[in-house]
Formats: structure tokens, sequence, C-alpha cells
């Protein structure tokens, strides 16, 4: 079965992540539509998306299951698939629906420093993944609005949030706690103690979302910079298989393992800087040979055929976070993080996958030169 037909069926059986409510995890299915539709021109990518976010936006642009109370930042990210929805009817319900969003952005809380709280439940943190989460939708909007100090205020908190969270060896810590309040929080630096490799992941998709929207001068080069660093540091941590660890900085930590989402963010993230020139100073040629070697091992390796011959997207950690959560405190140490349970055809690994594979088609001379070249 080749990636595409994986894709289609994966997208022909997709059930709401949480129950049709609005949410993060059908954002990622979204936004891997949204970049297979874009760059291979074929019907069926608009269509899946359409079927499955058209049911949760009214047409007074309400979302199904949203509370802007709860200023989860999560629940920004499948907005930017209403951009593109838009783009493809003109239909303003889209943008009224994305008005809504921003409407939470507008009283999010923030720490100090200007950035927003990972969610209301989690007050004073900042993640890597609510960067993602929040960021390139903000960018996005004001563009399509007009409000230029939207992408300001962006790029500042981008800034900020990885001076909070840096870590050795050009990598970042999964949160901070301004209050160094949480137990995971280091009382001096407010750093959680381990990287996981998803939250880079996330990390590593929204800078280079954020840059692909921007124009290359003053105000983003610094951004640019950082996203070379890091994907410097990416691509000397990958492993001899072409993927990488869950607990990235530790690849000998015993029970640690190849996980396939942050693999998949990695190729994406990889493909799309070397592509769009993002990357200053490093090799474009090296991060997308890395970025492709990744898609290769994705598919040899985390691909599993049932003996019915249903194929699976394997080696996907469910979830992490940090604090209290359903009854038990999630540390943030480096074992917790291979504590989570692993599953298959997550829509945090399946999403990022459509994006590396649609970045794979770009790349290419076209859509056919490209899946022979992958034989994918």
């Amino acid at each position: 079965m080749t990636l595409p037909d994986y894709f289609d069926r994966f997208a022909e059986g997709y059930q709401p992540y949480k129950g049709a409510s609005w949410c993060y995890e059908d954002g990622c299915i979204y936004r891997g539509l949204e970049l297979l539709s874009a760059t291979t021109g074929e019907p069926r990518w608009m269509a899946h998306l359409h079927r499955l976010a058209d049911r949760q936006i009214g047409q007074d642009g309400a979302l199904l299951g949203y509370d802007p109370l709860e200023y989860n930042i999560d629940h920004i990210l499948s907005g930017r698939a209403l951009f593109a929805l838009h783009r493809d009817t003109g239909e303003e319900r889209y943008l009224r629906a994305a008005d809504r969003l921003y409407s939470q952005l507008q009283t999010h809380p923030r720490i100090p420093a200007g950035n927003y709280w990972h969610k209301q439940r989690y007050p004073h943190q900042v993640w890597l993944d609510g960067l993602y989460m929040g960021l390139p939708f903000q960018i996005e909007y004001g563009q399509v609005r007009g409000k230029p100090g939207l992408v300001t205020d962006a790029l500042q908190q981008f800034a900020t949030a990885l001076a909070l969270t840096s870590a050795p060896g050009g990598l970042y810590v999964h949160g901070y706690d301004d209050a160094r309040a949480q137990r995971w929080a280091d009382p001096l630096t407010g750093k959680s103690p381990a990287v996981w490799a998803r939250a880079v992941g996330w990390l590593a998709m929204a800078m280079v979302d954020a840059l692909a929207l921007l124009p290359m001068d003053e105000g983003t080069a610094t951004l640019r910079l950082r996203l070379a660093s890091l994907l410097d540091a990416i691509v000397a941590r990958q492993t001899d298989n072409g993927l990488w660890m869950q607990v990235l900085d530790a690849p000998d930590l015993d029970g640690n393992y190849e996980e396939t989402s942050a693999s998949a963010m990695f190729a994406f993230a990889l493909m799309r800087a070397a592509r769009l020139g993002l990357a200053p100073g490093s090799d474009a040629r090296c991060l997308a040979a890395a970025g492709r070697r990744a898609l290769h091992a994705i598919r040899d390796l985390k691909l599993e055929q049932e003996p019915g011959g249903a194929v699976r997207l394997g080696g996907i950690v469910h979830v992490a976070g940090l604090g209290g959560f359903e009854g038990r405190y999630r540390d943030g140490s480096p074992g917790y993080y291979l504590t989570e349970p692993v599953v298959f055809d997550d829509a945090k690994g399946v999403g990022p996958l459509m994006m590396a594979h649609a970045e794979a088609v770009l790349a290419g001379t076209g859509a056919r030169a490209t899946e022979a070249l992958l034989n994918i």
C-alpha cells in the first residue's frame, strides 16, 4: 500500500478524536489534508477536509463543543484549516469561526513576559506544544484580517519561549513554570527536566510554519538563525535507523525507543526548511536528506500490515504532559516519558506524516516523480 492510499483509507474511516468537539488532534489531520490538497491538487484531500471539518463549523462560525473560557491554547490549532476552507469556497463562516478563536487569544492569560499560558488548568506555564497550537494561526489571522501587531507579538513570544526553555546541545525542554509552583519545575529556572522529542517536534513545526508565512527580513532573522541551530541539533541526533528517540537527549536511557510522531514532525520540518531556505548557515541538502531518510524509515519500519490486510502506523506515544492529569502526577523526568502508552494510528502521528509526505512531493518535480523516487 502506498502512503497516499494509507492516508486515503485513514481519512475515510477517521472518527472525531473527542466526540466531534473542536480539538487539536483533529487539527493535525486537517493540516495534513490541507497540505496534501495544496501539493498534489487531488480533489480527494479537500473533500476529506470538508467532510470532517464542516460538521464542526456552524454558519455563524460557532465551533462544536468549543468553550473559549477554557483558555486552552490547543483549541486554536484546528483554526489553521479555516483559512484553507475559506480559500476553497469563499464562505464567510470560516472566517467568522477564525474570529471566535482570535477572541479567545485577546483575553487568553499570559505570563508577565508575554507568552500565553498553556491552559487555564496549567496556569503560568508555557509548553513547547502551545507554540505550534497558537502562533502560526495568530500570524495567519493577523495577515488575513490586517492586524500586523499580531505578527510582532507572535515573534516576540517565540523569542521569549526559546529563551525560557533552552537546554544544552541546542535543544529545548518541554515546559516552563513562571510561578515555580510545580514539582517538575526547577526552582531557579522554572524549566522542566527533560527533552521530549514530540515537544521539540511541535516547536520545529511551529517555527517552520511561522517563517513560511513571513518575509525573510530583519524582523525574522533571529528566528531563522534559531531554527537553523535547532535543525542542526536534530540532525545530529538522528538514529542509525533514520528516526529519533522518545527522550531526545538521552539515547542510551533504559527503555528509550524510536518514536514515530516526533520523527514525522522532524521529517516535515527539515524538508520544508530546506526547500524554503529558512535555515541560514545550515546545509539545505543535509537537512533535506535527513528528512527524506526519516520518511523512508517511517514507511519501512513503522507502517505495519495486519494479517487481514489492514495497514497501521505504529510507535506513536499516545500523550505526554506535565503536572496533574487524571489522578496522577507527571513529573517530567526522562523516565516519565517512557511510561506513557504507545499506540497505532493516532492523529498526532498520522497528521505530521501526511505533512511530511506532502513536503516530499513539493521537493520533487511533481507528485508522480516524487512518488517513484520514494517508492511510496
